[in-house]
């Protein structure tokens, strides 16, 4: 089988589309996302389970039919040669106008998802005028709104942003759309993805890239205790998981992501770091409350991203949104309780992308 398709058709299994539980290669790693996914049923039961759900948080299905209609868009269905395509995009550092920066410069799926540098870095060695901090990419689907600010609805929209924006990728819509198709191989395989009639603009190429986000999904062993398996949690992890409900971070970390939601911010004033970058929300002021999965993976933290460790995120958090001092002891519970929010990461293979051409437009460096 073409490595490419089977590596596509790995990432379909977990969503439901295909029954091959091997991804390209290894397949003793590759079955990794599957498995995590598939353990989570069984175990028995515990009163916690319940607590939990009522309190809002929800797993990731363990059912890959359940899991495909939370992930999948209805106007853009997944399929192998989609994913893939996307994969290759995302990847693609030419569809930046320097041709150095591609979405997986700041959204790295080796690191969590993230750059791990508190603002982001764009065109010309460019920090992020408001000193924002890179949101990981992974679990992304399960956001309500997009960005810090919320102001994208869903991650096809988003993909759009960055591209253009001057202090990131900052390539013009026409030019992302002339090097896309001055590439004969990249013509194909949009041809294979959508027809042989595909108009390939910019919002199409942002939708594919989008699709691909969408797969990026990362169960964990609390998504396996919360579907069951009660033995999946260990007694400091139930502990944390008990005072990380009783305290109130459920208020605005709950759902599947944990998080992504527009809530309320620093209300009280103390955010220490409160004057770092000029971002103080949308409109209403408020701002968009990240996923906690993946947490120890994806410092710096907060949106302007200048809290370092978790012990700091929780105590800061304790005292900006809860008006309380959470003591040390409360404080290692509640962070173990969050290091199982961190999930198994789909096995991507770094694509070989295929060649520019005399007709693709050279790089533009100042």
């Amino acid at each position: 089988m073409n490595k490419t398709l089977k590596c596509s058709l790995v990432v379909l299994a977990l969503i439901g589309f295909v029954g091959c539980g091997e991804k390209g290669g290894d397949s003793n790693s590759s079955s990794s996302l599957s498995s995590a996914v598939s353990s989570a049923v069984g175990g028995g039961s515990d009163p916690l389970m319940d607590k939990a759900k009522k309190a809002g948080l929800l797993p990731i299905p363990a059912d890959e039919k359940e899991l495909n209609k939370l992930i999948d868009n209805p106007k853009n269905p997944i399929t192998a040669e989609k994913i893939e395509l996307g994969k290759k995009l995302y990847f693609d550092p030419r569809l930046s106008r320097s041709n150095l920066i591609s979405c997986n410069t700041c959204h790295n799926l080796a690191t969590g998802g993230v750059d791990g540098v508190e603002a982001a870095i764009g065109d010309g060695w460019t920090t992020n005028p408001h000193h924002l901090n890179s949101p990981t990419v992974y679990n992304s689907v399960f956001n309500k709104s997009q960005f810090w600010d919320g102001r994208s609805p869903h991650l096809e929209d988003q993909a759009q942003g960055p591209i253009q924006a001057g202090p990131e990728m900052a390539a013009p819509k026409d030019l992302v759309v002339k090097r896309v198709t001055s590439i004969p191989a990249y013509v194909e395989e949009f041809k294979k993805a959508y027809g042989d009639d595909v108009k390939i603009t910019f919002e199409k190429i942002t939708d594919t890239i989008g699709l691909f986000e969408r797969t990026l999904v990362t169960p964990s062993k609390f998504d396996a205790f919360l579907n069951g398996k009660a033995d999946a949690l260990n007694a400091d992890e139930k502990a944390g998981l008990t005072l990380f409900i009783d305290k109130g971070c459920t208020a605005c970390h709950n759902g599947i992501a944990l998080g992504g939601d527009m809530q309320n911010f620093d209300a009280t004033g103390s955010y220490k770091y409160k004057d770092v970058g000029d971002f103080k929300g949308n409109a209403d002021k408020k701002v968009k409350a990240p996923t906690l999965r993946n947490i120890e993976e994806t410092a710096p933290y907060y949106h302007n991203g200048k809290v370092w460790t978790l012990k700091e995120a929780i105590q800061q958090m304790g005292k900006v949104q809860l008006m309380t001092e959470i003591n040390d002891a409360d404080n290692a519970k509640i962070e173990a309780f969050l290091k199982t929010l961190t999930g198994t990461k789909p096995d991507i293979k770094y694509p070989v992308l295929p060649a520019s051409t005399a007709t693709t437009p050279q790089p533009i460096v100042k």
